[in-house]
């Protein structure tokens, strides 16, 4: 197949770039930045984030894939000029979306078919989900009534090698190689469903040329779920340390900027999903359980990648320094 994948240059795009590539499609990647590709595969430069590039970029080129995987959407404005371009002309088109569109459930594990956003909510602090709530609104009303043929896939928690953000595994690494403290809301005790980065990868190669999946919605995430004191020790046991946890109140966890770790769950509560439907109808499986990803992902970050990040720890010992007095 004819793949074209906006993004490409880092985390889930990355490995999805190599995925489809070891599976034998031609890949072609649009970005901004430049970043390692398989051989074989295209790149074409441009920023969607300035108005007209994508027109100017992809419109001679409208016949010339099958499959569009768009990780860099956020919101409908990022998709229209897309559904312009590609309505009529694909067999695929594959959205990025996130576990962040549902609302909290009192029931779990968390289904596709479970209320997401309200699509008109103003709170900023719900401002990533809702807007990938509108994503999947517009992209499903495209496909009811004119057949465009969208899948959203609603990705958990990642972990895993070439996180862009090193407030993820990598700040948890380095504190650990450090000996420093690891600060955590309350008792850690709420639920995080995480999923491998490679996982989500495969997943989404697994979707081409699968026609079940057009007009659906997929929850991803993996097999196994963890508590946050226990991705913390799971995380020091790839290290090869004991973790020197402190538990914060809660209180003054919340008052935190930026937070003291990135799992929303510490001070909202936890959320498990449901992957009934993704290994129902995908030639799919999970196959990296939490203890044997967090190793992954460590000895990428020991061999190569810990050199790629910064860490300032001075928010850490400020807040040390107020729970000693």
């Amino acid at each position: 197949m004819r793949v074209l994948v906006l993004g490409g240059n880092r985390y889930i795009g990355r490995h999805l770039v190599f995925e489809l590539a070891r599976r034998g499609h031609h890949v072609t990647v649009l970005n901004s930045h430049v970043a390692p590709l398989p051989d074989g595969a295209t790149r074409l430069h441009g920023d969607r984030r300035q108005p007209g590039t994508l027109q100017a970029v992809l419109a001679d080129r409208r016949d010339d894939f099958d499959v569009v995987f768009d990780n860099t959407a956020y919101h409908v404005s990022d998709l229209e000029p897309l559904v312009g371009l590609f309505a009529g002309r694909l067999q695929q088109f594959v959205f990025t979306s996130s576990a962040a569109v549902y609302r909290r459930s009192y029931v779990q594990p968390v289904q596709e078919a479970f209320r997401t956003h309200d699509p008109s909510d103003s709170d900023p602090r719900k401002g990533y989900g809702v807007g990938k709530v509108q994503c999947e609104q517009y992209l499903l009303a495209r496909f009811h009534q004119h057949g465009f043929p969208a899948t959203s896939l609603r990705v958990s928690h990642t972990l895993g090698p070439h996180s862009p953000l090193a407030s993820r595994d990598p700040v948890f690494f380095a504190r650990l190689e450090q000996g420093r403290p690891i600060l955590i809301p309350g008792e850690g005790f709420p639920f995080v469903h995480l999923v491998h980065v490679q996982d989500v990868a495969t997943l989404m190669a697994s979707l081409v040329g699968d026609s079940r999946c057009v007009g659906e919605v997929y929850n991803v995430a993996g097999a196994e779920v963890t508590s946050i004191v226990g991705a913390v020790r799971l995380m020091a046991r790839a290290v090869g340390v004991e973790a020197n946890i402190v538990h914060v109140p809660m209180d003054l966890a919340r008052g935190q900027a930026p937070p003291l770790v990135h799992w929303g769950e510490a001070l909202v509560g936890g959320t498990v999903l449901s992957i009934d439907k993704a290994l129902a109808h995908l030639d799919w499986q999970p196959t990296f359980g939490l203890e044997d990803g967090y190793r992954h992902s460590y000895e990428w970050f020991r061999d190569e990648g810990r050199d790629g990040y910064t860490f300032d720890f001075t928010a850490d010992d400020e807040l040390l320094d107020q729970l000693r007095t």
